[in-house]
């Protein structure tokens, strides 16, 4: 446990039930203000000036409560890693009801057989359900033009692409040449013209802390003029109930929420996780049990890593 001027901050170590983005186990850090619990999670990578976006996030969510929600209830995909197509049955098994899979493909070391196999096999235990696959950017334009029909074929039909290409340009220019819907991700998050990102495609992936909190998001939302689906980066529960609270507070939700990955976790900071009934989960505030806190905390040397980054985002922002 770290002390901080927002109070007490609790690092921990969550273990994956399968390699996820390259890790097998995901840190963040936790903290509860007078609104409730809140997560701060930017991945090890990140610089201070991106971690920062993320600690406005974490704020917001510890400090006010969350926005008035129009919906009870949110449809949830179940996330397919970059496993093997043998794996496929027994990781949906994990997400029961869901009638939406989003596939990731394109993992670095993997080839396109492989990657046309494990959706295959997701349509096999899938077949009355939607299917999206994750690129992460990873295709050039000529990649995406060919691939993706193919992609589209092995799926038996995909809902749509997410961020196949990393500019928004090759997004744009892929859009009018082939016919799978088109979504962005990245160019959201991490470009420097969102609009003109979701000008150039058919949807927008949010996701509440990179994109500094629920309210952010909703404003964001709002703006762009594109269908949204609200994602997770990895969160534990605690931060699943962030992305949560903005699904419940759009005007519309015509997809199903990439919100559904406390599955994939094989260990979770609440007795009383945010995981999926009926293919959806209701939003709400999570409460961390103190046991699982203490098991999951990382090494000394982890927490005072984290606490000099969190030292350097707050005095940035001071």
């Amino acid at each position: 446990m770290l002390s901080t001027p927002f109070g007490d901050v609790y690092v921990v170590r969550l273990p994956l039930r399968v390699r996820f983005r390259g890790v097998t186990s995901r840190e963040v850090a936790l903290l509860r203000g007078r609104a409730g619990w809140a997560e701060f999670g930017p991945f090890a990578e990140y610089d201070d000036a991106t971690a920062a976006v993320w600690w406005q996030a974490t704020l917001e969510a510890a400090r006010v409560p969350w926005p008035a929600a129009r919906r009870t209830s949110v449809p949830v995909n179940a996330t397919v890693p970059a496993v093997p197509a043998t794996q496929v049955a027994d990781l949906l098994a994990r997400f029961p009801g869901t009638s939406t899979a989003k596939v990731k493909v394109a993992e670095p070391g993997q080839s396109e057989a492989e990657d046309l196999e494990r959706l295959a096999a997701v349509r096999d235990a899938m077949p009355a359900g939607h299917l999206r696959i994750d690129v992460n950017g990873a295709w050039s334009l000529d990649e995406a033009v060919a691939r993706v029909p193919r992609y589209d074929r092995a799926a038996r039909g995909l809902e749509y692409v997410e961020q196949p290409c990393a500019t928004v340009e090759d997004l744009g220019v892929l859009r009018r040449r082939v016919d799978v819907p088109i979504a962005a991700d990245e160019s959201i998050r991490l470009g420097t013209d969102p609009q003109g990102a979701a000008d150039a495609v058919d949807v927008v992936v949010l996701k509440v802390a990179p994109l500094g909190g629920v309210r952010a998001a909703l404003r964001l939302a709002d703006q762009l003029g594109r269908p949204v689906v609200v994602s997770s980066a990895l969160d534990s529960s605690i931060g699943l109930a962030a992305g949560l609270a903005l699904a419940a507070a759009l005007d519309e939700l015509p997809y199903a929420c990439g919100l559904g990955t406390a599955a994939l976790l094989a260990q979770d900071v609440t007795d009383d996780p945010l995981l999926a009934v009926d293919g959806s989960i209701t939003p709400r505030r999570v409460e961390p049990a103190p046991v699982r806190l203490a098991a999951l905390a990382v090494a000394d040397d982890r927490a005072q890593w984290w606490r000099e980054r969190i030292d350097r985002v707050m005095a940035a922002q001071a």
